[in-house]
């Protein structure tokens, strides 16, 4: 087991790099999250998941344990292999993703290219106790049309003296239910009653 590789960055693009270590060249498959944690350096530690299957071995590798985890996650849900896994690590970084699932957002899973209906709740159902039991301290929802309200809510709602997991988590509630929220004050109100 690699469980990371340091070294210089030999090749670099947004999808794999090549890293000397050792005098050997490893290549190592990258989403586009670590790309951008990696583009501006010219030496790195690459944290790695090795992954054999029947006609191929490949490194998949990270700038940080965090998105690792979701990626051995991922790849334990049916359907969902290291590149679909990949895939989806490049069109949403870690927070946005763990916000999805425990959110039960699948529309916002949906949306990676590879997953379907289906996958996008089987991801939710394998994935989301796992994710909760693992987080003290849940993500923000994604980004959306109403990411504005959304964070004058959570202002509001921090400085009434709520801890942010618990406000996190009852906006995700009442957005999940009420998706049509235009006006912050409607937001507040509806959340104030999921913190009661």
């Amino acid at each position: 087991m690699i469980h990371y590789v340091r070294g210089k960055i030999t090749v670099k693009t947004p999808t794999y790099v090549i890293v000397e270590a050792a005098g050997i060249g490893y290549k190592i498959q990258i989403s586009l999250h670590t790309y951008t944690q990696i583009q501006d350096k010219d030496e790195a530690r690459i944290l790695t998941h090795f992954y054999v299957k029947e006609d191929s071995q490949s490194l998949y590798g990270f700038a940080e344990d965090d998105e690792r985890q979701l990626f051995k996650l991922l790849i334990s849900v049916s359907g969902v292999g290291p590149s679909t896994a990949q895939t989806v690590l490049s069109t949403m970084n870690p927070d946005e993703l763990r916000a999805a699932i425990i959110g039960e957002h699948a529309n916002a899973i949906q949306k990676v290219k590879g997953i379907g209906a289906k996958t996008a709740q089987r991801v939710i159902i394998d994935l989301k106790d796992k994710i909760v039991k693992g987080s003290d301290d849940l993500p923000e929802l994604p980004a959306a049309a109403n990411n504005t309200i959304r964070q004058e809510a959570l202002s509001a709602l921090l400085a009434l003296g709520f801890t942010r997991a618990h406000v996190l988590r009852a906006l995700n509630q009442v957005m999940k239910e009420h998706q049509d929220i235009r006006r912050v004050e409607e937001l507040i109100k509806l959340s104030l009653r999921q913190l009661a």
